[in-house]
């Protein structure tokens, strides 16, 4: 830990639940609150920490999900010992069936599986072209130092899924945050990706920015998001105010062009401290919505914004498996809540009035998707 920082960058974002102390236990989620308009309804069980996920075309809906590591190699760092596995999938959902139709994957996590980190985002091109961002929290050293199995961690692989996945590496997330672009120390780990054109704009939770990249490896920094001051939670030892890292998250587009991108926060995740971010390529980011908390995702929808909130307290208050809600936002802090009472959940993406939601995203085994109606 350097002299500017409280703690280290998180392996991933949602792997800041271990750093923060929280222990995972699946049996303590309550049942999700809302209206009998907007009830959650199940779509997709089973998963492994699933995150973000996304639509084709054809209405199948794919997730992605950060597994649950493996035997090893294994290597321990702040947040405890981690073993990578090839365990990272992606499944698709459609008609009421769902199967994973990406495996082998590579992914991070601690012997129970929970807060992996692995491949996090993914966005479709037609219904049979897929890129997928894969997370490694760390540096590319690290990624060396685990051999050929973690080749992908860090990068935006890509290719065909049918007739059967046919991938290999876009763009090396990883290894462009070895220039360091928020100054703070390298640290790289893949969170929400777009495509715009023919390029992805990518959030790199780890490094603080989102970053462009296109064709030809051809890669440029659209913004870097601030650390800021805040109180320090009551440990002995701790200035009464301390830097907190911005770890974006989720990204969109919206009508104007912009990108809007979502923001967990570092330690020591305060509640009302999450911002989302309006960046213009060639701007500072401008706060667009503010006095939001541990947000984690994302998305437009018929002009109006909906995003997650991983822990409505706070993921410090949080007693067991934090629970959260999805939200529509309004420009400033008026916001309204869709849905309550959570199990931590994560990425959201929204079809025909329905919003869908990964729940319970940092559990191996005890993920899931559910839907809920927006009108």
């Amino acid at each position: 830990m350097t002299a500017r920082r409280v703690r280290p960058r998180t392996r991933s974002a949602v792997a800041m639940l271990a750093a923060a102390g929280i222990a995972l236990t699946v049996g303590q989620v309550a049942a999700p609150s809302a209206s009998a308009a907007t009830a959650p309804r199940p779509v997709a069980t089973g998963l492994d920490n699933p995150r973000h996920l996304a639509f084709s075309p054809d209405g199948t809906l794919y997730v992605a999900e950060s597994g649950r590591g493996g035997s090893g190699p294994c290597f321990g760092g702040a947040e405890g010992r981690v073993c990578l596995g090839a365990s990272g999938a992606v499944t698709a959902v459609h008609r009421g069936a769902q199967r994973r139709v990406v495996t082998g994957l590579p992914s991070l996590a601690g012997a129970d599986g929970s807060s992996a980190t692995g491949p996090a985002d993914l966005s479709l091109t037609g219904n049979r072209n897929i890129t997928i961002g894969i997370g490694l929290g760390g540096t590319t050293a690290v990624r060396d130092s685990l051999g050929s199995g973690a080749r992908w961690l860090g990068t935006l692989v890509s290719g065909r899924l049918a007739p059967k996945p046919r991938l290999s590496v876009l763009a090396d997330v990883a290894g462009y945050e070895n220039s360091d672009p928020d100054g703070a120390g390298v640290d790289s780990n893949t969170s929400g990706l777009v495509r715009v054109g023919n390029a992805y704009a990518v959030t790199d939770a780890g490094g603080n920015d989102l970053v462009r990249f296109g064709k030809h490896g051809r890669s440029s920094t659209l913004a870097v998001f601030p650390e800021r001051l805040v109180d320090a939670p009551p440990i002995p030892g701790l200035p009464p105010k301390i830097p907190m890292q911005a770890v974006p998250t989720g990204v969109a587009v919206g009508a104007d062009g912009a990108y809007y991108v979502s923001q967990l926060t570092g330690f020591p995740f305060p509640p009302g401290a999450s911002t989302i971010w309006r960046v213009v390529p060639g701007r500072a980011p401008q706060p667009y919505a503010t006095g939001l908390t541990n947000v984690t995702d994302l998305t437009w929808d018929h002009g109006s914004l909906y995003a997650v909130q991983l822990a409505d307290g706070g993921l410090l208050a949080a007693d067991g498996l934090p629970m959260g809600s999805l939200l529509k936002v309004g420009r400033g802090s008026a916001h309204s809540t869709v849905a309550g009472n959570l199990p931590a959940p994560y990425g959201v993406a929204v079809r025909g009035g329905t919003a869908y939601v990964t729940t319970c995203s940092v559990c191996a085994g005890g993920g899931s998707v559910v839907a809920i109606p927006l009108r």
